[in-house]
Parts: structure tokens; sequence; C-alpha cells
């Protein structure tokens, strides 16, 4: 677990250098909303006995395309220019930024073109086949990288995966909807791959403690984020104070897969985040299929990991506290589980 060193007299002017803007979450969320789903935010009962406390899922995964991806995509893509759009779009995914934009894209007629790894899975190629857009296929993540920038070259619009304040701001709705559904929250755990989803609810979260709607005498509440073992590229930034590249992304949380963070996200999590917990992949697996049998909740890796990092500090949790953990995605295969149960057990 690595908890970050932070000034105590570090002015409240400089966070609000890192974070996305109130208004610009708030408007993607009016612009938004005619093509998303409002997630729900369910009580668990069988968590919240587990770790003695008020225990809430934000389930993303029931977003469309499985994942809270087309939020994000969809902001982005409704503030492009009708030049703009006319040239097609490209993006980079391993996962589920891939299917969001491809469904984004197809429902705003755009064209969109995703640079893949070839260790893609198919149940994520044929998803993002089946939303109408071209894949192209790369050795590897930084392969598809140099190709997208290849493509952005000859005209296309590039529409990165988390390195853009518009794009982290469609994803700071979830934390939006969050607050307007539990005000009170103390903790929200929020899975990291690029650092989008965190810059964007960490401002939401944040951005909120003005707002004459916040509930009386509530204070900010605390964000978490959480990597896995072998897709750390975050902790390992913070710990370097510099962007890190990972050599390869080696654990099963193929969606956390972001080779570097940029450093627009390792601001935000710098500034807003109060650390970031790196989990292994067989603690993710564990929590991963108690979701599913206690919870009837299918996600994925990515998300699950939120729950083993949460099952780490819930010797701090007070009975009266409320813990959001965010579901961010649940496109997991039946071979998926199949595997990792194979591999990992319960």
């Amino acid at each position: 677990m690595k908890r970050f060193e932070q000034h105590e007299t570090l002015a409240y002017s400089l966070i609000l250098n890192a974070m996305i803007p109130i208004n610009l979450i708030r408007q993607a969320h009016r612009e938004i909303s005619p093509f998303i789903h409002r997630t729900p935010l369910i009580r668990s009962h069988a968590l919240s006995t587990r770790w003695g406390a008020n225990v809430y899922l934000k389930l993303e995964n029931f977003q469309k395309t499985g994942s809270f991806k087309p939020r994000g995509a969809f902001f982005k893509l409704l503030n492009l220019s009708d030049e703009e759009r006319s040239r097609g779009v490209v993006g980079v995914s391993g996962g589920n930024h891939a299917q969001g934009l491809a469904f984004a894209a197809r429902t705003l007629g755009i064209s969109a073109t995703i640079c893949m790894p070839t260790t893609t899975p198919k149940n994520y190629l044929d998803a993002t086949a089946g939303y109408g857009a071209s894949i192209r296929l790369s050795d590897t993540i930084h392969a598809a990288f140099q190709d997208a920038a290849h493509l952005q070259s000859q005209g296309q619009i590039l529409i990165h995966p988390f390195d853009d304040e518009r794009l982290a701001a469609g994803q700071g709705t979830v934390g939006l909807e969050i607050l307007e559904d539990l005000p009170n929250l103390s903790r929200c755990y929020v899975s990291i791959g690029g650092g989008g989803l965190i810059a964007g609810i960490a401002s939401a979260l944040r951005g909120n403690e003005d707002s004459h709607t916040q509930a009386p005498n509530r204070v900010s509440p605390r964000v978490i984020g959480v990597e896995t073992v072998g897709a750390d590229a975050m902790a390992q930034a913070v710990a370097a104070k510099q962007i890190v590249q990972l050599p390869a992304i080696t654990s099963i949380a193929r969606t956390l897969g972001a080779p570097a963070v940029s450093q627009f996200t390792l601001d935000a999590v710098r500034e807003l985040v109060e650390e970031v917990v790196v989990v292994s992949d067989q603690e993710s697996v564990h929590e991963l299929f108690f979701l599913l049998e206690r919870c009837k909740v299918l996600a994925e890796p990515a998300a699950a990991c939120c729950l083993a990092a949460a099952n780490q500090q819930c010797s701090s949790f007070g009975k009266e506290e409320n813990i959001v953990i965010v579901i961010c995605g649940g496109n997991t295969s039946a071979a998926d589980l199949a595997e990792w149960f194979t591999r990992f057990g319960r």
C-alpha cells in the first residue's frame, strides 16, 4: 500500500489546479444523459456485514457496453466540430475504451478505428466490431499507440483513453451521481488504468464541496485509487514523482493495462486522491467470486480489485461510515471465469 506524502499546508488553490472544473462535469452530465444509463447505487448487505460499515456498489457494469467508458466518449465526441467528425476518430484500447468509443461513434454517426493489441480477448474484439468500428491489431499496446499516432497524422481525430480533460469530465459524471444518491459518503474506492476515471470522480467529489446542495456538516470524502500488481503505472509514477513506462502488463486486469499514465492524470491523483493501493491478482479474483456469489454482480478484476483494497483497510472503517466501491466494468467472459477459478480458486 502506497500512502502519499502530502504537506498539511498544501493550499486549496493548488488542488484546484489539478481539478476538472465542476461546471464542466455538470455540462457533461446534461449532454450525455440522453445516451447513457444512470446506473444504480445499491447498498450491499453482505459487504456491509462483512466489513462493519455501510457499503455501497456503484454499478457501472450495468452501463451501456458494460463499463463507464461511454460517458467520456460521448462527451468528447459531442464536442467535436462537424469538420472533425467528418474526419473520423481513432482510439487505442485493449479493453473497455474500445467498446465505449465504438458505441458512441456509431450512435453519433462517426466512423471509428480502434487500435488494439493482439492479446485482446475475443469477446472484446467481437463487441468492438459489433459496434461498427474498424479494428487494427498490433503486437503490443505500445505498438497500438504508435499505430494510432500514425492514423492521427493522416487526419483522424485521436480520442485518447484517459489523457483528455473533456473525456475525464464525462467519466466524472459517475461521481455526480454518487453524490446525488449518497451525499454523506465518506470513502470512495476507484480503480486506475490511465487515471481518467479517478481524475473525474475525485474532481466531482471535491468540486461539490461548496455546493448549496451538500448535506450539513459533510466532510470531503476520501478517494482511494486501486491498481493490481503488474498494471500499477500510477503507483509507480507517484513513487517516482514522474511518469513511468511499464515494459509490459502482466496483470490479468487487462482493462487497467495502460503502459503509462499521463501528466494530467498523475497531477490529479497526487493532489486529489489520498492514496493508491496495489493488490494482487489473486486478491482481486477472490473478491470477484465473492461479488458474483454473494451480491449476484459480475465484475472484472479491474473492478473487483477495489474490494480487495477495501478489505485491506476495513479495520479502519467506522460502523456509521458510508463506503462506495465503484464497479467500473463487468466485461468478463465465461472462459475468463473458468480460467481464473482453475488458477486462483475462490
